[in-house]
């Protein structure tokens, strides 16, 4: 075989060894049908290199989203159930996009212009997340799906006036976009024909060690609020905004989620069995996102980077995660063994003054942009 030839073999040997580079992309497809015979849909976006995210349209919710730890192994990092009929047996918002009104309100009772409105009951005494049927369990219309650098899909859902006891018809919005180095954006907005309240959120449990791999107690969280707004014997906001210096709810230097779960003198750590409750961040939102909360694998290296302009953060320990539900991996899912970051509005904000104010009025937009940046930390002990 003469050098050119050879040259030439050995070129064409390379390239069919050498993998193909993948463009970003987004892709839909069927996740299930409803009981009704609504069509439940699955986007998929995908970076080209492996960060990948799964939303479906009950609940616009995340699904799914891989990413690499320190060794470029990549894991699915988000607690979900791997069909349609699990969702429907049994729901636990996971990934969910929560609303009317994110959280709980009192009684479920709240006053505007007024006028008094009763919400649907969900949580004892409570409307928690939206009532009975919030926005975690209705389907969203994909209405826009992008390819390209920056692959995307943007839901809508529209509440009818009187949905759940909300006034107002709420046209909501849901935007999930895969953005460069690893960042996932979900970008809610909602508009009022009405004046009404609104307050949406993700509701995402996250595990970064990977969906089913155990506790994450281990993980160090950081939040900078120096306050938290504790609740009374049914998780409603009393009303004080309590420093969190020298107390178990201080996460400002970073410490491990399970460091203090297990303080058997914290009454708020009792009534939640764990963390459940909101962080003050600022009294009111930010024109910007900023920094809310990171949290930080230590043995896969995974760290989430969370920003919102909202004014509170719920952290939620995955402390009702009772081995009941068999997630994506066929593992079940038990106590601590995922967290819940949702930036948002403080919890019964309708009936606490002091807490600022939930109110949309027609004309204006309301807007919780949500940023995840996903990093990893290098340790040579690893």
């Amino acid at each position: 075989m003469n050098r050119s030839l050879a040259a030439n073999v050995l070129l064409m040997s390379l390239l069919a060894a050498a993998p193909l580079a993948q463009a970003s992309d987004a892709t839909r497809a069927t996740f299930g049908s409803m009981p009704d015979g609504q069509k439940v849909e699955v986007v998929t976006l995908d970076d080209g290199h492996g960060f990948t995210a799964r939303v479906i349209s009950l609940g616009a919710s995340l699904q799914s989203l891989m990413l690499p730890d320190r060794h470029g192994k990549l894991a699915d990092v988000v607690l979900a159930y791997p069909n349609l009929q699990d969702y429907l047996a049994k729901p636990q918002y996971f990934g969910s996009t929560v609303g009317r009104y994110a959280n709980r309100i009192g009684h479920g009772r709240f006053a505007l212009d007024g006028k008094s409105y009763q919400l649907t009951l969900n949580d004892g005494p409570n409307a928690l997340h939206g009532g009975v049927k919030g926005f975690d369990k209705v389907v969203w219309s994909v209405v826009k799906v992008v390819k390209g650098p920056e692959p995307s899909v943007t839901l809508q859902y529209v509440s009818p006036d009187g949905d759940q006891g909300f006034p107002g018809t709420l046209t909501a919005t849901a935007t999930y976009t895969l953005k460069a180095d690893h960042e996932l954006d979900i970008d809610y907005s909602a508009t009022t024909d009405k004046p009404t309240i609104v307050n949406l959120s993700n509701h995402t449990y996250w595990n970064l060690g990977g969906e089913g791999s155990g506790t994450i107690y281990h993980d160090i969280l950081t939040i900078p609020g120096d306050s938290i707004t504790p609740v009374d014997a049914t998780l409603i906001p009393t009303g004080e905004f309590r420093p969190v210096a020298g107390t178990v709810y201080d996460f400002r230097a970073g410490k491990p989620i399970g460091q203090d779960i297990r303080d058997g003198k914290e009454a708020q750590l009792l009534l939640g069995r764990g963390y459940d409750m909101n962080w003050v961040i600022s009294r009111t939102g930010a024109a910007q996102p900023r920094m809310v909360a990171k949290v930080a694998d230590p043995h896969s290296g995974r760290v989430l980077t969370l920003y919102s302009a909202q004014p509170g953060l719920q952290f939620y320990s995955g402390n009702f995660l009772d081995g009941t539900s068999t997630g994506t991996s066929g593992r079940v899912y038990r106590q601590g063994d995922a967290f819940v970051l949702e930036p948002q509005q403080f919890p019964d904000t309708p009936n606490h003054p002091a807490f600022g104010s939930g109110r949309l009025a027609p004309g204006q937009t309301y807007r919780n942009h949500i940023v995840y940046r996903f990093s990893v930390e290098h340790d040579a002990a690893h």
